[in-house]
């Protein structure tokens, strides 16, 4: 999601970026210069500013998980909720987090998120069928239920993951069928970008 209402065409970006990135004439250059105080010090960075680019780490207990599977995957229900549970074919609308375990550094996140259960990491699917709408838990998933020795973008090989997750709601796909023949000019179905894909 850009930070700008309208996107600027490709040739407004060639022309204004060199002007920004060129130095100030000398005569401007003085003039700023003798506008500043003369026994200003350097700015300091203080602990309200926050450093660019912003990455977030969870600290280490926020990193653990209370319960394991018998699959080795790691799960603490921080809001248990009771009902019924996605299967492997359904679809899911979450909201998550996703950071590696060594470090606590978040590497996805994603707010009304939609994607089949199915189309995930084995950890994240296999998390998700233990939930009922509305919980919220944290999933520990081990390399071999994530993406193993294969690197994936910000998550390096053979990398442990936590996630924490809340379940807003899911479908079936016979419910998902049948809201795609009730909007016919809705193309595809649901799919979330970010999501943890296999």
């Amino acid at each position: 999601m850009s930070i700008f209402k309208r996107a600027l065409p490709p040739l407004a970006c060639v022309t204004i970026l060199p002007a920004l990135m060129a130095p100030l004439p000398s005569a401007a250059a003085a003039a700023r210069k003798a506008a500043a105080p003369a026994a200003a010090a350097p700015a300091r960075p203080t602990a309200d500013i926050i450093p660019l680019p912003l990455n977030p780490t969870l600290p280490a207990g926020q990193r653990l998980c209370a319960a394991k599977t018998e699959t080795g995957l790691g799960y603490t229900l921080l809001r248990p909720a009771t009902g019924a549970k996605p299967a492997e074919a359904d679809f899911v609308l979450v909201n998550y987090i996703g950071y590696l375990a060594a470090t606590g550094a978040v590497f996805d996140q994603g707010m009304q998120a939609a994607f089949p259960v199915g189309g995930v990491i084995p950890g994240f699917s296999k998390g998700l069928q233990m939930m009922a709408k509305t919980g919220i838990a944290r999933f520990c998933i081990p390399a071999a239920m994530g993406y193993g020795a294969q690197a994936s973008g910000p998550i390096p090989a053979n990398s442990d993951l936590v996630f924490q997750v809340e379940l807003v709601d899911f479908k079936t796909a016979a419910e998902v069928e049948t809201m795609r023949k009730a909007n016919p000019a809705e193309p595809g179905a649901p799919g979330g970008a970010g999501a943890p894909q296999q």
